[in-house]
């Protein structure tokens, strides 16, 4: 962050009825979790969660790292979430606007919610599922996704959210390392005005082998299209929940019981899934939606993430339950019919938050530059009040182009750092108290005590990049790796830090003068080139800078004589995709365009234009196969999660 980058304060009248108001409202909540951590955890779980059995110990840290939180007391996630809202006279607000794929709306209420999720847990209940039990759900964004992820939590049992783009081989390595007894799915799920086999994939799952755990798999109807049915293994779920009881008796089950596994995505090798434990990732999930999105009881909160990402667990599936507020909940694509889908949806369904990935928001830029039809300018947005955006770090161009375009120059973007293993919110603006800078995610969330450390643990000044740490554990943080502890403990407090410290496995910079933290990129995304250490992310974000001319940017490294690594970039323009001499003229501007931003040695030696960048159908970069390509090496990964496989052919041409 420059000495010159430009502050955007928070607006007068929204700080004044913020939930957090103004920095000094900021730091007073730092100084009290600094003096006393648990009395800080404890009053707020108090607060923001609902016990059957009140706790009466904060912390268990006797087998550290594997902390325990609030274990004496005992509790219940879906009642948290739908019953204690329905207490507070919330039964007929609507929960859910779920718009579907053809443009469809259907709302729900808390009470309608809680009857859904009531039938499908009395379902399970009596196909022998109890507390403790897995299940598998493999569905599309959907009602019954959410309902019956409410479900599992419901009576106990544990579930884990596959998403819906995973290929069979991956769904069936998830399914084996759960040991799940029961897979949720549906004949298809319809994304973009196309029908895609989720059944279909599960039978392919099932018999690669490995899964004779699985009694049952349970069916939603979505397209009613005809789908094999091996019984009695197979049922409908509708089939199931009719003549099933409204009402559902809660499983109270331990605050460290596991509310869910969840596997880390694009992760090689054996799977790695995530634990999280009820009570800790409740209070998180709750606290986090009020203070990050400064959540009121009339706003309309969108998060567009899928439930089989952790975004789509904590910021859907539980954390604005938890607050009773009203979603939407999306079946589709942002580019169907076209790509002004999401400004549409804004404007039709007056959404105050709204909350999306970087991918996202600079494919919707260069579309809205192609075709001025689709451009946020078109369409009324004067309901959004708060940014969200979340799953990279965020480049300074289109950071400033969101803030302008979508929210008007009016809405603060809350630039928010987490992981899968973290729950929720780590470091992230407080819409009513931070002053924003473009591409820095600023400050941790209250509580939170993130550091930027070097290879020995030491912690750096500020202004020097480093390796991002967090030093005490927080409530809602990954409990362990299922089924292999001693990679947990390896992989997240390793020796190298005595065991101390949570290894985030990114890299950060504060800034010099704000403290301010900047994500430099993953610690394996770092390259040495000549001795020279670099983030992909700082040299992704100097291309994009080029707001003329490029959309979008990927930076990996490969192997060099010379230099140790070479910068390889993968580049979309604004404009037709160049070969030839025009290919290798605009390379040449680019890599002095960087050199001009960063520093000649930042200059990537490989620079490849293709139509677009290999994403999955979420919309994430799968930067592994862009490694892959860069050194030459032929595809050998599972590509089957990709929205654009061809892309992958294309890339692998050079100019």
């Amino acid at each position: 962050m420059s000495d010159t980058a430009a502050l955007y304060p928070p607006p007068t009248a929204l700080a004044a009825k913020a939930h957090v108001s103004g920095r000094a409202a900021y730091d007073r909540l730092v100084a009290e979790a600094d003096a006393d951590p648990e009395g800080y955890w404890g009053r707020l779980a108090r607060e923001y969660v609902g016990w059957k059995t009140p706790f009466t110990r904060v912390l268990d840290d006797s087998r550290a790292p594997f902390f325990e939180w609030f274990n004496d007391g005992t509790l219940n996630a879906s009642w948290n979430c739908l019953e204690r809202n329905i207490e507070r006279g919330l039964g007929a607000k609507t929960a859910l606007i779920f718009e579907a794929d053809d443009g469809a709306v259907t709302h729900v209420s808390y009470r309608q919610l809680l009857v859904r999720a009531n039938r499908i847990a009395n379902a399970l209940r009596a196909l022998g599922v109890k507390k403790g039990d897995r299940v598998v759900i493999y569905m599309a964004m959907s009602i019954d996704g959410v309902a019956a992820m409410q479900a599992c939590a419901r009576i106990g049992a544990i579930h884990s959210v596959v998403f819906g783009g995973f290929s069979a081989h991956a769904l069936r390595d998830r399914i084996a390392d759960t040991g799940a007894c029961l897979v949720i799915t549906a004949d298809q799920q319809v994304r973009g005005g196309k029908q895609l086999p989720l059944k279909a994939i599960v039978d392919e799952a099932l018999a690669q082998g490995g899964c004779a755990s699985v009694r049952h798999v349970v069916v939603a109807r979505r397209t009613g299209a005809a789908v094999p049915f091996q019984a009695p293994r197979d049922l409908w779920l509708n089939e199931l929940v009719d003549g099933q009881s409204e009402h559902c008796e809660p499983e109270w089950v331990e605050a460290e019981h596991p509310l869910f596994l969840l596997y880390t995505s694009g992760s090689t090798g054996t799977p790695k899934g995530v634990q999280h434990a009820t009570g800790g990732y409740l209070l998180h999930a709750a606290l986090t939606c009020h203070w990050t999105f400064d959540m009121k009881a009339d706003d309309i909160f969108w998060c567009t993430a899928d439930i089989g990402w952790v975004t789509g667990h904590t910021y859907i599936a539980y954390g604005p339950l938890m607050l009773g507020a009203t979603q939407i909940v999306f079946e589709g694509v942002p580019t169907y019919p076209d790509a002004g889908r999401f400004w549409k949806m804004i404007e039709a369904h007056r959404a105050t938050i709204f909350y999306t990935a970087p991918t996202a928001i600079r494919s919707l830029i260069k579309a809205a530059e192609a075709n001025e039809a689709v451009h946020p300018a078109r369409y009324d947005l004067a309901s959004l009040r708060i940014l969200g955006s979340v799953g990279e770090p965020i480049n300074p161009a289109a950071w400033t182009w969101y803030h302008q375009h979508v929210g008007g120059g009016r809405c603060p973007i809350v630039d928010t750092f987490w992981q899968t293993e973290t729950g929720g919110h780590m470091i992230t603006p407080l819409p009513g108290a931070t002053d924003l800078v473009p591409g820095s995610c600023t400050l941790p969330f209250p509580g939170i005590a993130a550091a930027v450390v070097d290879e020995t643990g030491n912690e750096l000044p500020w202004g020097q990049g480093g390796i991002l740490v967090v030093k005490r554990p927080w409530p809602s943080m990954i409990r362990t790796i299922w089924g292999n502890p001693e990679r947990f403990r390896k992989g997240y407090f390793p020796e190298e830090f005595q065991g101390r410290y949570y290894l985030a496995g990114d890299g950060a910079i504060r800034d010099a003068k704000t403290g301010y933290f900047t994500i430099t990129g993953r610690i394996d995304d770092v390259l040495n080139v000549s001795g020279h250490r670099m983030g992909t992310m700082e040299i992704e974000s100097a291309l994009v800078a080029k707001t003329d001319l490029v959309a979008e940017a990927a930076v990996v490294g490969r192997p060099d004589d010379t230099t140790g690594e070479a910068i390889c970039a993968f580049v979309v323009l604004k404009r037709p995709r160049p070969t030839g001499e025009e290919a290798k003229a605009l390379a040449n501007e680019l890599r002095n365009w960087v050199a001009k931003e960063i520093g000649p040695i930042a200059k990537p030696k490989d620079i490849r234009f293709g139509d677009n960048l290999p994403k999955t159908r979420s919309g994430k970069i799968m930067r592994r196969l862009l490694r892959s390509i860069a050194k030459g090496e032929a595809i050998t990964q599972d590509t089957s999660t990709l929205e654009n496989p061809a892309i992958l052919e294309q890339l692998a041409q050079t100019n």
